[in-house]
């Protein structure tokens, strides 16, 4: 009993590792969209799309939470005629935290379909599916029973007789997206208004948490909505892009909001591709019972960086000193439009055109 009690609180003190007990996570809502939802892979204007995204949490409280993630994506049959094509992807994670270092290094392959309903508007349907491997030296944890009156002594025999160990489970979900466009196109720059709808569910397997013999203990069901939009203001060379992202894990529920301001540097013609555009966007967003989050990015065609910050706003504050968590995203995609004058496809349409 004993034994099946200390597995049950350590497995809720990992999944508590992040705000309201939710998995790893990332503040930049625009530069996780397939960590999110499956249903993204491959849906966006490009044929190929990697990320890379870094994460450093609590670190005023030393044992620093760090994450890494690594994705690549894109679309496979993907032609300006086909109403349909599918969304290929991997997805690599790995995050450590605490004083022993546990370790979660997750590989996942993300699958999708694609269909454009309308000029204007398609919808995906997506899949993930990998394996999920958690390791940590177990000789670095302390216990109460170690305490000699003035501090806990690693020296001192813990008394405990759980034997923990590594272990692999494996880690399935599914979502589904919608997206509406439009592009307004003028000789020097096209203005675009757009927005995407999209809900998923991670870990519908709920794999077990294998941490000692007689584990039962599983990992919840997390459901996931995302709000995301694009809309430039006409005739002009700044844009807005609201956004809203709302995650609920079991008990736990939490929620992130807020826009860019975007600035057009260089304005582009995202239809013709004739014209690459820059921009550079700041932002302030809100992740509920937590606090702020300032960001910025800027994007130079087919590459954008985005940096942000959590300023920590919650009870926790006293012992965090408002300091949460630094964010960096390194975006870089083939994007459809710069590809127009190089595909056969599109050389033969304007050639027919020109005719």
């Amino acid at each position: 009993m004993k034994t099946k009690f200390l597995l049950s609180c350590f497995g809720l003190l990992i999944l508590s590792k992040s705000l309201n007990a939710q998995d790893m996570h990332f503040s930049q809502i625009y530069e996780t969209p397939v960590a999110l939802n499956p249903a993204n892979t491959g849906f966006y204007n490009g044929y190929f799309r990697a990320i890379a995204n870094y994460r450093e949490q609590w670190a005023s409280m030393g044992n620093a939470f760090k994450t890494i993630a690594i994705s690549v994506d894109g679309g496979l049959y993907k032609t300006k005629k086909r109403k349909g094509f599918v969304g290929l992807g991997l997805t690599v994670f790995n995050d450590r935290t605490g004083a022993a270092n546990l370790n979660n290094t997750i590989a996942l392959l993300n699958v999708s379909g694609i269909i454009r309903t309308g000029k204007r508007s398609a919808m995906s349907l997506g899949l993930y599916g990998g394996p999920n491997m958690t390791t940590a030296n177990y000789n670095r944890l302390t216990y109460a029973s170690q305490y000699d009156g003035n501090k806990i002594d690693p020296q001192q025999a813990s008394l405990e007789s759980v034997a923990f160990r590594n272990y692999t489970t494996t880690d399935l979900g599914a979502g589904f997206a919608y997206e509406y466009q439009k592009v307004k196109i003028d000789q020097d720059h096209d203005d675009l208004t757009s927005f995407r709808l999209g809900v998923a569910i991670h870990h519908i397997n709920r794999p077990v948490q294998e941490f000692g013999p007689g584990s039962t203990y599983k990992l919840p069901v997390r459901y996931v909505a995302l709000f995301t939009s694009h809309f430039d203001f006409e005739d002009t060379k700044f844009s807005i892009t609201p956004a809203f992202n709302l995650q609920s894990q079991k008990k736990a529920f939490q929620y992130v909001t807020g826009t860019f301001v975007k600035y057009r540097v260089k304005m582009g013609t995202k239809v013709t591709g004739q014209r690459t555009e820059n921009a550079i966007g700041v932002g302030i967003f809100y992740r509920s019972d937590d606090g702020l989050i300032p960001k910025i990015t800027y994007e130079m065609g087919d590459f954008a960086v985005g940096l942000s910050y959590d300023v920590n706003l919650s009870g926790y504050k006293a012992a965090s000193r408002y300091q949460g968590g630094f964010e960096v995203a390194l975006r870089y995609n083939i994007l459809a439009s710069s590809l127009f004058e190089a595909r056969s496809e599109f050389r033969a349409q304007n050639s027919n055109a020109s005719n």
